[in-house]
């Protein structure tokens, strides 16, 4: 029986990741800053932990609780709208903490196990901002556009010793929370300026064609954890599927 360690899984897609591999059988470590049993049914099988991927002490408390893990499916992410122009270097760097330099430092934590054992994967989830721009992101692109690299570049390191590094990337995905969890750090992003230009945005935004549901990447991630080719890049969600192919990155 195998063990995933997810990180961000109190809501959206790490919630559906969580609960799609413990009805596959697999043995769940389900991690989220705030401890939530409500969402999920813990048991013999499934474990929530705190983990805040920002803080150091937290990761190191995490990994020693959960113990030997597969597969460590780095999903916690923070989401931003606004005019680059006007956003706080300040925000820009709680962006970069938990979506890049948070997934970099899970990724540290468990590769000397991975290393030792000669066997481990790590799931990257990143975005499709990183595959075609997209306006008022910019900030955002950046910090998964850094892990696409970092996981491209670092999979090649690990290769000598059988740990795979793979990379799912989600579309638009409107039923999730990621404006909710950013609204307060997105407050006063959009000035005057850019207020036509952003409504046009945010109206093509309420209008999508094919999207991402949670379910999609869930069955991405699933994929991704059981593949054993040397595929790299696995999108997620319709408009994924069909931006990669146009692009030819699928």
């Amino acid at each position: 029986m195998k063990t995933v360690l997810i990180t961000g899984c109190s809501s959206g897609y790490g919630l559906e990741i969580a609960r799609h591999f413990h009805t596959q059988g697999w043995t769940v470590i389900a991690t989220m800053r705030t401890p939530r049993t409500d969402v999920l049914p813990t048991g013999e099988r499934l474990r929530v932990l705190p983990l805040d991927v920002t803080r150091p002490g937290s990761i190191a408390a995490a990994i020693d609780a959960a113990g030997p893990i597969d597969v460590l499916v780095n999903n916690a992410g923070v989401g931003l709208f606004g005019a680059f122009e006007v956003t706080p270097m300040s925000t820009v760097r709680d962006i970069f903490e938990t979506n890049t330099f948070g997934m970099m430092a899970m990724a540290q934590a468990v590769l000397p196990q991975f290393r030792s054992r000669r066997a481990g994967l790590v799931i990257n989830v990143t975005s499709t901002v990183t595959m075609a721009p997209m306006p008022l992101v910019a900030a955002y692109t950046a910090s998964k556009a850094a892990i696409q690299g970092f996981s491209t570049s670092l999979a090649l390191e690990l290769e000598p010793f059988n740990v795979r590094v793979k990379l799912v990337e989600p579309g638009y995905g409107p039923g999730t929370r990621f404006t909710e969890n950013g609204s307060e750090r997105m407050q006063g992003l959009i000035p005057e300026a850019y207020a036509p230009f952003a409504q046009a945005i945010f109206a093509s935004l309420g209008n999508p064609g094919a999207v991402t549901a949670a379910a999609d990447v869930a069955d991405a991630v699933w994929r991704a954890a059981n593949d054993a080719s040397g595929r790299m890049r696995y999108p997620a969600g319709a408009d994924a599927v069909a931006l990669a192919a146009q692009l030819g990155l699928s």
